[in-house]
């Protein structure tokens, strides 16, 4: 036995030491990159999960012809979000405008290890029943309907991120930040081609609980904040999301413990790219419904 712990601990501390030196030489070769090096960097790797990096804010954001748009969406993905460590409060807005029967849905919440916010544009192929719109699958709008939306995700009222585009799922993560969805308020606002579109969102809006005082107007632009979803959740939906919750703070500070040489989340990206490409890749893996930065 004592021959094994001889021949074993200086094998540890040779590992050991090799580990540390291999660190070292990881942190001088991301430290003496350039910014603009790093970003191009960064974004090559995220390009074909549909992602790419905003530095000025240090946040996530998809791109106009992510993967995820050919996905659609549906009532489902919510439902099963928990099981993939996405906690977070949606609220979906329809309307009825030129035959269709058009989705505006908004999330803020906990994906796994980003804090993030979204809006996602959707329609249906006709104007739907109210018993369908739950069982739908909604398809991404086109290129020619995507309609200019502006997001700002604030957290205990310090703003997180603000960002707008034309788009028809515009989103923004800061990665490594953990955070509870009632802690989380999402401004939104859309402008839309014509008062007729307009106005039918308003509509849709009533129709989901808004009321007048939460509405702002200016011609076609409609602005609302969202601060909590409305649905009910039973006792072993909030067992669920309590224990991803408990799972996504723990990997969270594992992501911040390894990275910890660094503050940027580019910095930490091509860190953990460099030093632990298997952990890279599972925090860019894809889900079958969209692509959350994230850790096992």
């Amino acid at each position: 036995m004592y021959l094994f712990f001889a021949i074993l601990l200086p094998i540890l501390c040779i590992l050991l030491l090799a580990d540390y030196r291999r660190r070292k030489k990881i942190i001088q070769k991301v430290r003496s990159m350039c910014i603009q090096d790093k970003c191009l960097l960064l974004n090559g790797l995220l390009e074909p999960f549909g992602y790419y990096y905003i530095p000025s804010q240090d946040i996530f954001s998809s791109h106009h012809n992510a993967w995820q748009r050919n996905l659609g969406y549906c009532t489902f993905y919510d439902k099963a979000a928990p099981r993939l460590n996405m906690i977070f409060d949606c609220r979906p807005i329809y309307f009825n405008y030129q035959g269709k029967t058009w989705l505006l849905e908004f999330w803020k919440g906990q994906y796994g290890i980003n804090t993030g916010g979204e809006i996602g544009l959707y329609y249906a192929d006709r104007i739907l029943e109210e018993n369908e719109l739950k069982t739908t699958l909604f398809q991404a709008v086109t290129d020619n309907d995507m309609l200019p939306l502006s997001l700002n995700l604030t957290k205990k009222g310090t703003t997180i991120a603000s960002f707008n585009d034309r788009h028809w799922w515009l989103t923004t993560f800061r990665l490594g930040c953990f955070s509870h969805p009632e802690e989380l308020a999402l401004h939104v606002s859309v402008t839309f081609p014509n008062p007729e579109m307009a106005g039918a969102f308003v509509v849709g809006l009533f129709n989901a609980g808004y009321s007048t005082k939460d509405i702002r107007r200016y011609y076609n632009t409609i602005s609302f904040s969202f601060l909590r979803s409305a649905t009910p959740k039973g006792f072993f939906r909030k067992l669920r999301i309590t224990m991803a919750q408990w799972s996504n703070l723990f990997w969270c500070n594992v992501y911040l413990r390894i990275t910890k040489p660094f503050t940027l989340s580019v910095d930490r990206v091509l860190y953990l790219y460099y030093y632990l490409p298997l952990a890279f890749r599972r925090t860019l893996r894809i889900r079958k419904t969209k692509l959350y930065i994230t850790l096992p």
